[in-house]
């Protein structure tokens, strides 16, 4: 007959350590789903802000590369900047011409036309921004050619304009009858080109709109606006405005510079 000794007893787990296990499990359990549920949350807030980012970038680099390059309309309208309303959000448009383009077809040279200018998106209360060119010489320069998608999914666009002193809402004169005025009683923003325009767009930082079943879109959410803002400087401002005038001025003084050598000379 063998006996047991304490040793070969078999032990298992008390109540006490089964209820304590459980509640550290559980606790666990929730921690890794609150984690997983604010990284889910916070991917959905990100990717649609990713876009709004780059839609912006986009819409930037391409009305900063026209505006660098801008240049006179035409003979009636050198430079256009109306500020214009949709309902309660602003939607300005502008309207030039630019050195920004490379011919493509026959009898094309890199003189463009181009305008920019915003539209509704249905009743969601959002803009959307589009850009006109047309590379012809058009009887009407504010008409024609072909119209291209730039951004979408705007709550506002407004575009302001520098002088050298001051910053203007709009800029040039719509009538070009108004233009037989005399030069100096013109506003320094009716006439001529500016020196800079300052851009600035709001973007709906959510812009994929949701439906239910009947399709109807659901209202735009109330989360502030992403703004974004540059200032661009026309390049050929001072060429366009100057033109032959410079050149007069800089012959004129080299005739006066030249004319004590011309005495000399006589005098000998």
């Amino acid at each position: 007959m063998k006996l047991q000794t304490p040793n070969s007893v078999t032990q298992g787990f008390t109540l006490l350590e089964l209820v304590i296990s459980s509640a550290i499990m559980a606790l666990i359990l929730t921690a890794s789903y609150l984690c997983l549920n604010a990284a889910l949350t916070g991917q959905r807030a990100i990717e649609p802000r990713a876009e709004v980012l780059q839609n912006a970038r986009v819409a930037m680099a391409m009305i900063t590369a026209d505006l660098r390059a801008a240049c006179p309309l035409s003979k009636d309208f050198d430079f256009l900047g109306m500020q214009r309303m949709i309902g309660d959000v602003q939607a300005d448009n502008l309207d030039f011409a630019t050195h920004n383009y490379i011919p493509r077809r026959q009898r094309e040279a890199d003189f463009c036309e181009v305008s920019y200018f915003a539209d509704a998106e249905g009743t969601s209360g959002n803009v959307s921004l589009y850009r006109r060119r047309n590379p012809t010489v058009a009887p009407d320069p504010l008409a024609g050619g072909k119209t291209e998608l730039i951004a979408s999914g705007l709550r506002g666009v407004a575009f302001e304009y520098y002088d050298g002193w001051d910053w203007y809402d709009s800029w040039g004169e719509v009538d070009p009858k108004k233009k037989d005025r005399k030069a100096s009683s013109l506003a320094p923003n009716l006439s001529g080109m500016p020196e800079a325009v300052r851009i600035t767009l709001w973007f709906d930082p959510n812009p994929k709109t949701t439906a239910n079943k009947l399709g109807a879109e659901v209202q735009r959410s109330s989360e502030p606006s992403m703004m974004f803002e540059t200032t661009v400087r026309l390049n050929l401002t001072a060429a366009s405005q100057s033109g032959f005038e410079g050149r007069g001025q800089n012959t004129g003084d080299a005739t006066q510079e030249n004319n004590p050598q011309q005495n000399q000379n006589q005098n000998q």
